[in-house]
C-alpha cells in the first residue's frame, strides 16, 4: 500500500520560513530530534509502569549515526513508535494557524530565534539541514511499520515496510549547504553541548577502550600489545546532579559535578540545590563562585535546560542582573522557549521564578552568614562583589541583604551597616548629626591620609573593587544621616567637620599673604587654595580632590554609565595650607621673594608627591631642588 498527500498546514511556505528564522540556530535540529527520541522512549516507560505495556521494555538507548558516503543521519529509538494513522496525525497535520501572520510580528520585533519550540514543530526543524526526510516507524501495539518520506515540500509518500523493532528512525539526507553535520566530531559536539544529561542513553560513534583483567592490568593480544575493543560512546552516562534528592548527595558530588561544568574554574564557595514544583517547576544547582573583579568574564555560567535538554547559557531574561555572576544549572519546563524577548519579559511564570531565586540566594548568603561568621568573612572577597552588585541592581534583595552585608575595614575587621554606626556614632558624627564613613581605595597611595585619620581614632573602610563606587552612591541614598567621604578628599578635620576650629599661629594679614604667595605658585585655576589651621604634624600643604569630583572620575574610569562626560571637565583640587606649619614661619620671616617662592613650590612638590601626582620634568626638578636645600643647610 502506498498513499500520497499534501501536509494539512496554513501557509504553502512553511519550509522556508524554518530554514530562514532558524538558519543562526541550524543546530538544535539535533537537539529537537534527539528530544522527541527521548520522549517517545519515556512514554513507553510511563505505559509500561501503568500496566499499558506489558512487553520487555529492553535497551531504550537512543542512537545517532552518521553516514558521511551516503550523506544521512539516523535517529533511532526503541519507544512508543506510530501507528500509519498516528503518523497522519503527528506528521501531516501542524497546527500551524496564522503562522504568515505571526511570522511577519515576530520579524519585526527583531529578535532572533527558533520557531520551533512555540509551535510544536521539533520535528520539522530537520528540514533545516536535510533536503529529503524518512520517518520509519513501528507502534508499541504492533502491526504494520510505515515509512514516511518527504522532500521539503508540502508533498510527502507514506508506505508500509518491513521492520522488526518498534521504535522509530528518523533518516536525514543532508542538503549540500549543510553537510559539516555529516562530520563526527560536529555531531559529537552538538550532542555534548545539548544532550548530556537526558535521562535516556544517548550513544554516538565508539570509544576505544583497553581490555583489562580480574586484577584490572591489561590483557596483551598475540603480538604482545594492549588488547582493545570498541565500545559504544554514551553521551549522558552521568544522572544530572539537579534531578537527585539533596539528602543523597555528599559535597563531594557537588565539587565533582562543577568541576565537569567548569573545569579550568577554582572550586566555588558554596551552592545552593532548588527544587520546587509550586506554584511552578523548578530545578538546578547555583555555585557561588569566586568572583574575579571583572562581572563580564563572570557572567552567562548559568546554563537553561528544559526536562534536562539544554537550551541556552543567555539567562538575562529570566534571572536578575546581579545573579548571572553565579554558575550552574536551572532546569524548568515552565519557562517559555523561543518567543520574543518583550514577551519573556511579562511572563508570570518567569518573574516568580526570578522571585524565588533571588531569596534563595538571599537565605543561603544569610544562612552562612549567622551560622559561620567567621568563614563567610574569609569569603567576602567574592561574595561582597556579588552581594553589592545585588544591592544596587534589586530593591527586594537590597532590603535582605543589608542583615549580611559588610564593610571591611583596613584593619581588616568586618562590620555590618548597624554594627558600624553602633560603633561609630559617637566619634564619626559631625555637626549635622551625620554618620560619616571614611573609605580608601588604595590602600597604598592613600596611605598618609588614612594614617592622619586613624591618628584622629577614626576608622577607614577600603573600598577598592570596581563596583564600590556604585554601591557608596547606592547606598548613601537609603541610609539615614550616613555620607562616606574618600580618605583623601580634604584634610581630616574637614571631612568630619565637628565645627572644633583651631587657632591659627598666622595674623589675617599673614594668612592673606601666604595665601597670595601660593596662588602665584601653583599658577593653575583648577586649584583652590585655603590657609588652613592644621595640627604641627600634618603636612605643611595637603592637596585633595573634591569627593564629588573623585567620584566622578572613579566611576568614569571603571566604565561608569553616563559618567563620559566628566571626561571633558576640568579636574579640580583643593591646596590646603598648613598655617601652623614651620615652613610657613620661615616662608614669612625670609625677606628673599625668591626664596619664598621656591619654599613653597618644595612644599606644593611635597603634597604632590603624596599623591603620586609628580611626574616627569617637575619630578626631575623637585629632586634637584631638595638637594640644594639639604646642601645650603
Amino acid at each position: 500500500m502506498q498513499e500520497k498527500g499534501s501536509i494539512s498546514i496554513h501557509t504553502e511556505n512553511i519550509f522556508p520560513i524554518i530554514k530562514k528564522f532558524l538558519y543562526s540556530d541550524h543546530e538544535i535540529f539535533l537537539r529537537e530530534l534527539v528530544s522527541n527520541a527521548v520522549d517517545a522512549s519515556q512514554k513507553l516507560q510511563k505505559l509500561s509502569t501503568i500496566g499499558e505495556f506489558t512487553g520487555e521494555l529492553g535497551d531504550l538507548t537512543v542512537r545517532v549515526a552518521v553516514d558521511k558516503e551516503a550523506k544521512t543521519i539516523t535517529i533511532q529509538d526503541r519507544g512508543i513508535g506510530m501507528t500509519s494513522e498516528e503518523v497522519k496525525k503527528y506528521i501531516n497535520q501542524i497546527a500551524f494557524s496564522g503562522a504568515t501572520e505571526f511570522v511577519e510580528k515576530y520579524k519585526e520585533t527583531g529578535e532572533e530565534g527558533s520557531l520551533i519550540g512555540m509551535f510544536g514543530l521539533g520535528f520539522y526543524s530537520a528540514f533545516m539541514v536535510a533536503k529529503e526526510v524518512d520517518i520509519i516507524t513501528k507502534s508499541h501495539t504492533g502491526g504494520a511499520a510505515t515509512k514516511w518520506t518527504c522532500d521539503g515540500s508540502t508533498s510527502y509518500e507514506i508506505s508500509e515496510v518491513e521492520k522488526a523493532e518498534r521504535g522509530t528512525e528518523v533518516v536525514l539526507h543532508v542538503a549540500d549547504d549543510s553537510v559539516e553535520f555529516l562530520e563526527e566530531f560536529r555531531l559529537r559536539q552538538i550532542l555534548d553541548k545539548y544532550c548530556k544529561f537526558l535521562p535516556i542513553p544517548i550513544a554516538f560513534g565508539t570509544d576505544t577502550e583497553t581490555v583489562k583483567d580480574e586484577e584490572g592490568n591489561p590483557v596483551k593480544d598475540e603480538k604482545g600489545e594492549d588488547k582493545t575493543i570498541e565500545k559504544e560512546h554514551v553521551i549522558n552516562a552521568d544522572a544530572p546532579i539537579w534531578v537527585k534528592s539533596p539528602s543523597d548527595l555528599k559535597d563531594e558530588d557537588y565539587l565533582e559535578f562543577y568541576k565537569k561544568m567548569y573545569p579550568m574554574g577554582e572550586d566555588p564557595l558554596f551552592w545552593i540545590h532548588l527544587n520546587v514544583d509550586y506554584p511552578f517547576n523548578l530545578t538546578g544547582v547555583l555555585y557561588f563562585p569566586k568572583v574575579k573583579n571583572d562581572f563580564d568574564i563572570n557572567k552567562n555560567k548559568i546554563h537553561l535546560y528544559s526536562r534536562q535538554v539544554f537550551i541556552t547559557d543567555e539567562v538575562k531574561d529570566i534571572v536578575p542582573e546581579f545573579l548571572q555572576l553565579l554558575h550552574g544549572i536551572i532546569d524548568s519546563p515552565d519557562i517559555p522557549l523561543n518567543v520574543s524577548r518583550s514577551f519573556l519579559q511579562s511572563d508570570g511564570n518567569v518573574k516568580k521564578i526570578s522571585n524565588y531565586i533571588t531569596k534563595k540566594v538571599a537565605d543561603k548568603l544569610n544562612e552562612q552568614f549567622r551560622n559561620d561568621r567567621e568563614n563567610y568573612e574569609q569569603k567576602w572577597e567574592s561574595i561582597g562583589l556579588f552581594v553589592k552588585y545585588g544591592m544596587i541592581s534589586d530593591e527586594k534583595f537590597y532590603d535582605k541583604a543589608k542583615k549580611f552585608a559588610l564593610m571591611e575595614s583596613t584593619d581588616g575587621k568586618f562590620r555590618t551597616t548597624e554594627e558600624y554606626k553602633e560603633q561609630f556614632a559617637a566619634t564619626q558624627t559631625d555637626k549635622d548629626g551625620n554618620l560619616v564613613v571614611l573609605y580608601a581605595t588604595d590602600l597604598d597611595e592613600q596611605f598618609a591620609f588614612i594614617d592622619a585619620a586613624k591618628q584622629k581614632g577614626y576608622d577607614v573602610v577600603k573600598m577598592d573593587t570596581m563596583i564600590d563606587n556604585h554601591f557608596i552612591n547606592g547606598v548613601e541614598q537609603k541610609l539615614e544621616k550616613t555620607t562616606f567621604k574618600r580618605v583623601d578628599a580634604d584634610v581630616v578635620d574637614k571631612l568630619i567637620d565637628k565645627d572644633e576650629k583651631k587657632e591659627s599661629v598666622l595674623s589675617e594679614d599673614e594668612s592673606k599673604s601666604v595665601k597670595e604667595l601660593y596662588e602665584q605658585v601653583v599658577d593653575d585655576k583648577s586649584y583652590t587654595v585655603s590657609v588652613d589651621s592644621l595640627g604641627t604634624d600634618d603636612l605643611p600643604v595637603i592637596i585633595t580632590r573634591p569627593e564629588f569630583m573623585r567620584r566622578m572620575k572613579d566611576m568614569q574610569a571603571n566604565g561608569g554609565g553616563g559618567m563620559m562626560m566628566m571626561g571633558g571637565m576640568p579636574d579640580m583640587f583643593n591646596l590646603s595650607v598648613n598655617a601652623n606649619h614651620g615652613i610657613i614661619q620661615k616662608i614669612l620671616k625670609s625677606t628673599d621673594e625668591a626664596e619664598k617662592a621656591n619654599l613653597a613650590k618644595q612644599a606644593i612638590d611635597l603634597a604632590k608627591l603624596s599623591q603620586n601626582m609628580l611626574k616627569g620634568e617637575d619630578l626631575t626638578n623637585f629632586i634637584k631642588r631638595s638637594v640644594n636645600i639639604v646642601l645650603e643647610d
